[in-house]
């Protein structure tokens, strides 16, 4: 944990640059496997209402008998609950479900625009912040039209914007939006779900010159950008691998070869338009 960087948010908390993903891990498994990355120094843990796990997130909390203060756990709202009073009473549900008295962050998982109720959302999000059920807000898959519009329209700057970024998906536009507004950017799909971005050669030469694997150089490219990142995996070995990036650093050339890659190629919806 120690080894971990801490980001600083606007919101005045600060969150481990480095944590663990649920994302399509089996309800089933979760438990085990969030306790093998607590037991091997992640405090960082990255659920969702649409993951469906997170009673076992919860489970593990509980059995590894860590601090809360210690923990940094973020869960976001899912689709079927755009709006104000729906946010707040997703959270409650989600707060049951972890065993928690509040998360560290609340997310709006998509904008919906077509639904158009991300304001009516984000203005709920404000309200269990005040509560005190949400330590910190912010959003994810928002691109800079929407975050235009919560700030013309709303009191609060998210804290944090969630978004696709991999090698493949630089985003350099919107990460030096998030930037200039004080938003820290999260990377989802860190490494590209490994749909060609470690099979690259130019990140396989530079792993090998650091005796490294391409998943470790391309999470630690992330690092040394600034983002926030959550690899997933439900082997022990991978998450412990993906936990080993703070013993060596990428130099100039190296960052600028994996800038390079961008081809600007999204894996998931694109926010405009996805409406589920």
């Amino acid at each position: 944990m120690s080894n971990v960087p801490a980001i600083a948010l606007n919101s005045g908390a600060s969150i481990p640059q480095l944590g663990f993903g649920v994302f399509q891990i089996d309800p089933k498994d979760t438990a085990a496997t969030v306790q093998t990355a607590f037991e091997i120094g992640y405090r960082h843990i990255d659920t969702a209402q649409m993951y469906g796990n997170e009673a076992e997130v919860g489970e593990a909390i509980a059995r590894s008998g860590l601090p809360r203060d210690e923990l940094f756990i973020t869960t976001k709202c899912n689709n079927s609950n755009h709006g104000y009073d729906e946010s707040q009473r997703a959270l409650d549900e989600s707060l049951s479900k972890l065993g928690l008295e509040f998360v560290d962050l609340y997310l709006i998982h998509w904008p919906l625009p077509g639904k158009d109720l991300y304001v009516q959302t984000w203005q709920g999000l404000e309200q269990a912040a005040k509560d005190g059920k949400a330590r910190s807000i912010g959003v994810s898959n928002f691109k800079s039209h929407h975050l235009d519009r919560l700030a013309q329209e709303t009191g609060t700057t998210p804290a944090v914007n969630q978004i696709e970024l991999h090698p493949h998906l630089q985003q350099p536009e919107m990460r030096a939006y998030d930037q200039q507004h004080g938003i820290a950017t999260e990377a989802w799909s860190p490494i590209g779900q490994g749909k060609g971005v470690i099979d690259d050669d130019r990140i396989g030469s530079i792993a090998q010159a650091h005796g490294k694997t391409p998943a470790q150089v391309t999470l630690r490219w992330h690092i040394q950008l600034g983002n926030i990142i959550f690899p997933k995996s439900v082997t022990e070995s991978r998450i412990r691998e993906n936990f080993d990036i703070f013993d060596f650093e990428l130099t100039d050339q190296e960052m600028s070869t994996i800038g390079e890659l961008d081809q600007g190629k999204r894996l998931g919806p694109d926010p405009d338009e996805f409406d589920r």
